[in-house]
Protein backbone atom coordinates (compact mmCIF):
# COMPACT_ATOMS: atom_id res chain seq x y z
CA UNK A 1 0.00 0.00 0.00
CA UNK A 2 1.62 3.48 -0.84
CA UNK A 3 2.14 5.92 1.74
CA UNK A 4 2.57 8.65 -0.72
CA UNK A 5 0.75 9.73 -3.69
CA UNK A 6 2.54 11.81 -6.46
CA UNK A 7 -0.05 14.32 -8.22
CA UNK A 8 1.28 15.57 -11.29
CA UNK A 9 0.26 17.20 -14.99
CA UNK A 10 1.40 15.73 -17.59
CA UNK A 11 3.17 18.59 -19.73
CA UNK A 12 3.65 20.37 -16.84
CA UNK A 13 5.73 18.80 -14.00
CA UNK A 14 5.98 15.75 -14.97
CA UNK A 15 9.73 15.86 -15.49
CA UNK A 16 10.03 17.00 -11.82
CA UNK A 17 7.15 14.39 -10.38
CA UNK A 18 9.27 11.21 -12.12
CA UNK A 19 12.78 12.40 -10.14
CA UNK A 20 10.59 13.29 -6.93
CA UNK A 21 8.98 9.73 -7.13
CA UNK A 22 12.49 8.01 -8.28
CA UNK A 23 14.26 9.96 -5.15
CA UNK A 24 11.81 9.14 -2.50
CA UNK A 25 11.47 5.40 -3.85
CA UNK A 26 15.04 5.49 -2.89
CA UNK A 27 14.46 6.36 0.11
CA UNK A 28 11.38 4.82 1.61
CA UNK A 29 11.15 1.86 -1.32
CA UNK A 30 9.23 1.45 -4.57
CA UNK A 31 5.79 0.01 -2.73
CA UNK A 32 5.85 3.12 -0.16
CA UNK A 33 5.14 5.73 -3.67
CA UNK A 34 2.21 5.70 -6.25
CA UNK A 35 3.45 7.60 -9.54
CA UNK A 36 1.08 6.25 -12.24
CA UNK A 37 3.50 6.44 -15.11
CA UNK A 38 5.56 3.08 -12.89
CA UNK A 39 2.27 1.85 -10.42
CA UNK A 40 -0.46 1.07 -12.82
CA UNK A 41 0.40 -2.22 -14.06
CA UNK A 42 -0.85 -3.15 -18.10
CA UNK A 43 -4.40 -3.67 -18.10
CA UNK A 44 -5.67 -2.42 -14.94
CA UNK A 45 -8.20 0.06 -14.79
CA UNK A 46 -6.38 3.15 -14.36
CA UNK A 47 -9.36 5.28 -13.00
CA UNK A 48 -10.46 2.55 -10.33
CA UNK A 49 -6.30 2.42 -9.17
CA UNK A 50 -6.18 6.24 -9.02
CA UNK A 51 -8.81 6.91 -6.54
CA UNK A 52 -8.35 3.97 -4.63
CA UNK A 53 -4.58 4.63 -3.93
CA UNK A 54 -5.31 8.45 -2.99
CA UNK A 55 -8.31 7.14 -0.52
CA UNK A 56 -5.27 4.83 1.39
CA UNK A 57 -1.94 7.08 1.12
CA UNK A 58 -0.80 9.20 4.44
CA UNK A 59 0.16 12.28 2.05
CA UNK A 60 -0.56 13.33 -1.72
CA UNK A 61 2.37 15.57 -3.35
CA UNK A 62 0.55 17.80 -6.06
CA UNK A 63 3.57 18.49 -7.88
CA UNK A 64 2.71 22.36 -9.63
CA UNK A 65 4.88 23.58 -12.56
CA UNK A 66 4.49 26.94 -14.68
CA UNK A 67 1.36 26.37 -17.05
CA UNK A 68 -0.07 23.95 -14.04
CA UNK A 69 -2.61 27.10 -12.88
CA UNK A 70 -3.21 28.18 -16.25
CA UNK A 71 -4.24 24.74 -17.41
CA UNK A 72 -7.93 24.64 -18.51
CA UNK A 73 -8.23 21.03 -17.04
CA UNK A 74 -8.76 22.82 -13.68
CA UNK A 75 -12.08 24.48 -14.56
CA UNK A 76 -13.09 20.55 -16.03
CA UNK A 77 -14.93 18.20 -13.23
CA UNK A 78 -13.64 15.34 -14.90
CA UNK A 79 -10.03 16.41 -14.79
CA UNK A 80 -7.40 14.04 -12.86
CA UNK A 81 -5.24 16.35 -11.42
CA UNK A 82 -8.35 17.98 -9.67
CA UNK A 83 -10.50 15.17 -8.89
CA UNK A 84 -7.03 12.89 -7.19
CA UNK A 85 -6.80 16.57 -5.10
CA UNK A 86 -10.20 16.62 -4.24
CA UNK A 87 -10.39 13.37 -3.56
CA UNK A 88 -7.56 13.46 -0.79
CA UNK A 89 -9.25 16.03 1.02
CA UNK A 90 -12.62 14.12 0.96
CA UNK A 91 -10.93 11.02 2.99
CA UNK A 92 -8.71 13.80 5.02
CA UNK A 93 -5.24 12.80 3.16
CA UNK A 94 -2.62 15.72 3.90
CA UNK A 95 -1.72 17.51 0.20
CA UNK A 96 0.95 19.42 -0.39
CA UNK A 97 1.96 21.38 -2.73
CA UNK A 98 5.17 20.83 -4.39
CA UNK A 99 6.67 23.88 -6.82
CA UNK A 100 8.38 22.68 -9.07
CA UNK A 101 11.56 25.47 -10.31
CA UNK A 102 12.87 28.06 -8.61
CA UNK A 103 11.18 30.48 -10.55
CA UNK A 104 8.07 29.50 -9.44
CA UNK A 105 5.70 31.14 -7.37
CA UNK A 106 3.27 30.70 -4.73
CA UNK A 107 -0.13 29.87 -6.24
CA UNK A 108 -2.87 32.71 -6.44
CA UNK A 109 -5.82 32.31 -4.91
CA UNK A 110 -8.85 34.14 -6.94
CA UNK A 111 -6.91 32.05 -10.18
CA UNK A 112 -8.16 28.76 -8.97
CA UNK A 113 -11.59 27.11 -9.61
CA UNK A 114 -13.60 27.60 -5.89
CA UNK A 115 -12.88 24.06 -5.05
CA UNK A 116 -9.23 23.97 -5.16
CA UNK A 117 -8.58 27.86 -3.35
CA UNK A 118 -7.83 25.86 -0.57
CA UNK A 119 -4.95 24.64 -2.30
CA UNK A 120 -3.51 27.95 -2.07
CA UNK A 121 -3.28 28.48 1.32
CA UNK A 122 -1.77 25.65 2.22
CA UNK A 123 2.43 25.63 3.18
CA UNK A 124 4.37 24.45 0.18
CA UNK A 125 7.70 22.78 -0.32
CA UNK A 126 10.15 23.28 -3.41
CA UNK A 127 11.88 21.27 -5.30
CA UNK A 128 14.83 22.59 -8.42
CA UNK A 129 16.87 20.58 -10.58
CA UNK A 130 19.77 23.02 -9.47
CA UNK A 131 19.34 22.04 -6.23
CA UNK A 132 17.89 18.50 -6.53
CA UNK A 133 19.49 16.69 -4.16
CA UNK A 134 18.85 19.26 -0.82
CA UNK A 135 15.37 19.56 -1.71
CA UNK A 136 15.00 16.02 -2.37
CA UNK A 137 15.98 15.20 1.25
CA UNK A 138 14.45 18.27 2.83
CA UNK A 139 10.92 16.59 1.33
CA UNK A 140 11.72 13.43 2.35
CA UNK A 141 12.25 14.16 5.63
CA UNK A 142 9.18 16.26 5.93
CA UNK A 143 7.52 13.17 5.14
CA UNK A 144 9.00 11.12 7.53
CA UNK A 145 8.15 13.48 10.71
CA UNK A 146 4.31 13.69 8.95
CA UNK A 147 4.15 9.81 8.82
CA UNK A 148 5.09 7.21 11.29
CA UNK A 149 4.70 5.15 8.37
CA UNK A 150 6.99 6.94 6.42
CA UNK A 151 9.41 6.73 9.40
CA UNK A 152 9.32 3.34 10.13
CA UNK A 153 10.37 2.97 6.11
CA UNK A 154 12.84 5.60 6.00
CA UNK A 155 16.69 4.21 5.15
CA UNK A 156 18.02 7.37 6.27
CA UNK A 157 16.69 6.69 10.25
CA UNK A 158 19.69 7.36 12.24
CA UNK A 159 20.97 3.96 13.64
CA UNK A 160 22.42 3.93 17.62
CA UNK A 161 26.08 3.64 16.86
CA UNK A 162 27.54 0.49 18.20
CA UNK A 163 29.61 -0.12 21.20
CA UNK A 164 33.25 -0.28 19.87
CA UNK A 165 34.75 -3.89 20.56
CA UNK A 166 38.34 -4.78 20.33
CA UNK A 167 41.78 -4.33 21.72
CA UNK A 168 42.00 -0.52 21.18
CA UNK A 169 38.33 -0.01 22.36
CA UNK A 170 37.79 2.13 24.89
CA UNK A 171 36.10 0.56 28.43
CA UNK A 172 36.69 3.20 31.22
CA UNK A 173 34.13 5.36 32.99
CA UNK A 174 35.12 8.21 35.35
CA UNK A 175 33.43 8.18 38.56
CA UNK A 176 33.43 10.94 41.34
CA UNK A 177 34.72 14.27 41.88
CA UNK A 178 37.25 14.52 38.57
CA UNK A 179 38.84 18.00 39.97
CA UNK A 180 42.26 16.75 39.93
CA UNK A 181 43.48 14.42 37.49
CA UNK A 182 43.02 10.38 37.18
CA UNK A 183 45.09 7.66 36.44
CA UNK A 184 43.93 4.20 34.52
CA UNK A 185 45.87 1.24 36.46
CA UNK A 186 44.90 -2.35 36.06
CA UNK A 187 41.86 -3.54 34.94
CA UNK A 188 39.08 -5.80 36.48
CA UNK A 189 37.63 -7.75 34.51
CA UNK A 190 36.60 -6.40 31.40
CA UNK A 191 36.59 -2.61 32.79
CA UNK A 192 39.66 -0.23 33.15
CA UNK A 193 40.42 0.15 37.22
CA UNK A 194 39.78 4.42 37.33
CA UNK A 195 41.52 6.23 40.43
CA UNK A 196 39.78 9.52 40.17
CA UNK A 197 41.64 12.93 42.08
CA UNK A 198 44.79 10.97 43.32
CA UNK A 199 46.74 12.73 45.94
CA UNK A 200 50.13 11.44 45.44
CA UNK A 201 51.53 8.54 42.46
CA UNK A 202 49.27 5.55 42.60
CA UNK A 203 50.16 1.87 41.80
CA UNK A 204 47.45 -0.42 42.03
CA UNK A 205 49.26 -3.78 40.17
CA UNK A 206 52.26 -5.40 39.59
CA UNK A 207 55.37 -3.72 38.32
CA UNK A 208 57.16 -0.58 37.83
CA UNK A 209 55.40 2.89 38.06
CA UNK A 210 57.33 5.32 36.84
CA UNK A 211 56.57 9.17 38.11
CA UNK A 212 57.15 12.53 36.81
CA UNK A 213 60.68 14.04 36.75
CA UNK A 214 62.49 14.66 40.45
CA UNK A 215 59.95 12.16 41.61
CA UNK A 216 61.39 8.74 43.06
CA UNK A 217 61.55 5.74 41.00
CA UNK A 218 59.58 2.74 42.75
CA UNK A 219 59.76 -1.01 41.52
CA UNK A 220 57.76 -3.81 43.16
CA UNK A 221 54.16 -5.02 44.41
CA UNK A 222 52.59 -2.56 46.12
CA UNK A 223 55.27 -0.06 46.15
CA UNK A 224 54.46 3.06 48.43
CA UNK A 225 56.18 6.58 48.41
CA UNK A 226 55.25 8.54 51.39
CA UNK A 227 56.29 12.69 51.16
CA UNK A 228 56.09 15.23 54.23
CA UNK A 229 55.15 14.52 57.69
CA UNK A 230 54.39 10.41 58.31
CA UNK A 231 52.34 10.79 61.90
CA UNK A 232 51.41 7.03 61.85
CA UNK A 233 54.25 4.97 60.21
CA UNK A 234 53.70 2.76 57.75
CA UNK A 235 54.13 -0.85 56.98
CA UNK A 236 54.69 -3.15 54.56
CA UNK A 237 54.40 -7.25 54.35
CA UNK A 238 56.11 -9.24 51.03
CA UNK A 239 56.25 -12.64 50.47
CA UNK A 240 53.33 -15.34 50.20
CA UNK A 241 52.71 -17.93 52.77
CA UNK A 242 55.06 -20.04 54.54
CA UNK A 243 57.82 -17.58 53.01
CA UNK A 244 60.43 -15.06 54.36
CA UNK A 245 58.95 -12.03 55.97
CA UNK A 246 59.90 -8.37 56.74
CA UNK A 247 57.79 -5.68 59.04
CA UNK A 248 59.57 -2.22 58.88
CA UNK A 249 57.47 0.23 61.30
Amino acid sequence: MPDIFVNYRTGDGNETAALLSEGLSRRFGEEAVFFAGRSIRPGERFSGELLKDVRRCDVLLAVIGRSWLSHPGLQNEDDWVRREILEAWQYGVRVIPVLSGREMGRLDREALPPELRHLAELQSLRIASSSYDKDLTVIGDELARLSPRLAERDSRAARPAEEPTGAGAPRNSLTGDNSGFNVQAGRVGDIGTVVTNPTGPVNTGAGTQQNHTHQPHLTGDGAAYVAGDNHGGISHRFGGAGGDEADSR
